[in-house]
């Protein structure tokens, strides 16, 4: 079944078929997947599906039931996630650093009826099965003898290449995505059918995706940003997806680009911060890659700069929500502005918020940003009152702050919890951080709000040093005279708190909460 971006919602039938109708319909020669020394085609990937969408009505599966996968970037991944989708059900990829108590929670919300997982996670997950008093079957992705589990290969061998794909409504759940729970117990993110269709527009429209380009993502296939661009869109256009198993390094990621040269890569601010320092964003591989793509968090003007220093390339730095699929608002080839998240993407529309609910006219003034888009998720399972308050009608609430300038470019400010009063002015972290982070002494610099004596609140610079001998009160007095120069006073932190590493979630990104947890601490015993 061949699809494009002009099908009616009417005409997806199936998930699995909305991903793999289209480069079935090409009948491409290049790869779907490479996975080391093995390269898959769309033909087998296609039969593989079918084996394990099988295999899964076989344990019980049916259709809208939820099926976890605790499944590393391996082919078996694509098997099981795409599997589910063929008969109907609704496949759920897990964070891999995962914790048992999160994993029984999410086991025990969704109602599994199956769970798939590496061998390497089977402790954990029988553990936290049974812990939460759950009897739920468990499938591994390959054979373990000890375990007494069965595996997924070894039953797809005695099925058939061939199976009808169960019939789906446009508004039916098509797969789920459990965010990260940093703040409160995760949710789950419920996308239906009809999104599929819509998720490759952003990859073709600006950066030109067409059959046989090669992809490939350092962030895992259960992160959001992974599965809207690389799980669903990558093979709607044809593209060869390049698979890389293990929690990826810098190392790691150097070599994926000189071995396999992929055209795009997708990865965060950390990671190509990590490539400088390395040394490794210089190498010559780098330079024949078409394009960076930056999202996940924030990325500091100053990154972009060493980075195309270091490369001859742009960083693409991009916005996106694990509530909307795909990104929604970056910079696109020829339309990049350094330190700029970019302008709304196609068929995205966007507004800016007071804390009133007023529309921001004005430029450069704050708001929080709300979207609008053909991929927005439908809500949180079992979760109405926070549904409501983000999801309204046909908009969602980002809960971050933008500002936009005369020219339509949005400037990322923060999270909507994270911007801070001081002395009756609004000030952004981000904006401060921009700044902090360009400084040599600095590896990494977080600014949040503590409050003082009197109970005011008082900006703080949590920094992991760049070298362990920093002499600490000339490094402080030459930055704050650098801030007064560039910001306003208010601005300027008057605090300094010194760690080791920053607190970060499963997912890489800087668990601000902690940090702040930190500074009330260190500041508590001056």
């Amino acid at each position: 079944m061949s699809m494009g971006t002009g099908e009616t919602e009417n005409q997806i039938l199936n998930g699995a078929d909305a991903v793999l109708g289209p480069p079935l319909a090409m009948e491409l020669t290049n790869p779907a997947l490479i996975a080391g020394d093995r390269q898959i085609s769309y033909p087998d990937l296609a039969a593989a599906v079918a084996r394990a969408g099988q295999v899964l009505r076989d344990q019980g599966v049916g259709r809208q039931d939820r099926v976890i996968l605790l499944v590393d970037d391996r082919t078996e991944f694509f098997y099981a996630y795409y599997g589910a989708m063929k008969i109907g059900a609704v496949p759920i990829a897990l964070n891999l650093r995962i914790s048992a108590k999160e994993f029984a929670y999410i086991a025990e919300d969704s109602d599994a009826k199956l769970i798939i997982v590496d061998p390497e996670f089977v402790t954990l997950v029988q553990s936290a099965v049974a812990e939460a008093g759950l009897s739920v079957p468990i499938l591994l992705t390959d054979h373990r003898p000890d375990s007494g589990l069965a595996d997924l290969p070894l039953l797809m061998q005695k099925k058939s290449s061939e199976l009808a794909s169960e019939p789906m409504r446009p508004d039916d759940m098509a797969l789920w995505m459990y965010t990260s729970g940093t703040t409160g117990s995760p949710k789950a993110v419920i996308h239906m059918v009809k999104s599929i269709a819509k998720t490759e527009r952003y990859l073709k429209s600006e950066f030109s995706v067409q059959p046989g380009d090669v992809l490939f993502s350092s962030s895992k296939l259960f992160f959001a940003y992974a599965v809207g661009h690389i799980l669903l869109a990558g093979p709607r256009l044809g593209a060869t997806l390049v698979l890389h198993a293990g929690w990826p390094t810098s190392e790691d990621i150097a070599q994926v680009i000189a071995n396999k040269k992929p055209d795009i890569v997708f990865t965060v601010p950390t990671l190509y911060r990590n490539l400088l320092r390395a040394g490794l964003a210089k190498t010559a591989p780098f330079k024949t890659v078409r394009h960076f793509i930056s999202a996940g968090e924030h990325l500091p003007q100053s990154l972009f700069e060493h980075w195309r220093d270091a490369t001859g390339s742009e960083l693409h730095d991009c916005i996106g929500a694990t509530e909307n699929l795909v990104l929604f608002i970056g910079n696109a080839p020829g339309k990049v502005r350094p330190g700029s998240s970019g302008l709304p993407l196609p068929y995205t529309e966007t507004k800016l918020l007071t804390e009133n609910g007023d529309p921001v006219k004005e430029p450069d003034k704050p708001g929080t940003l709300w979207v609008k888009t053909e991929t927005l998720a439908q809500g949180y399972w079992r979760q109405p009152d926070r549904s409501k308050a983000v999801f309204k009608d046909g908009w969602y609430c980002t809960n971050d702050v933008f500002t936009r300038d005369a020219a339509g470019q949005f400037y990322y400010q923060g999270r909507s919890d994270d911007m801070l009063k001081v002395s009756g002015q609004w000030v952004s972290p981000a904006e401060i951080e921009a700044h902090v982070n360009q400084n040599p002494d600095v590896a990494e610099g977080v600014v949040v709000g503590v409050e003082n004596e009197e109970g005011l609140v008082r900006l703080a610079l949590c920094l992991v040093p760049a070298s362990p001998d920093l002499d600490r009160p000339k490094f402080e007095a030459s930055l704050t005279q650098d801030l007064t120069n560039k910001l306003s006073i208010y601005k300027c932190p008057r605090r300094f708190v010194y760690l080791e590493e920053m607190p970060l979630t499963a997912t890489g990104k800087v668990q601000r909460f902690k940090v702040r947890e930190l500074a009330a601490a260190a500041i508590a015993h001056e």
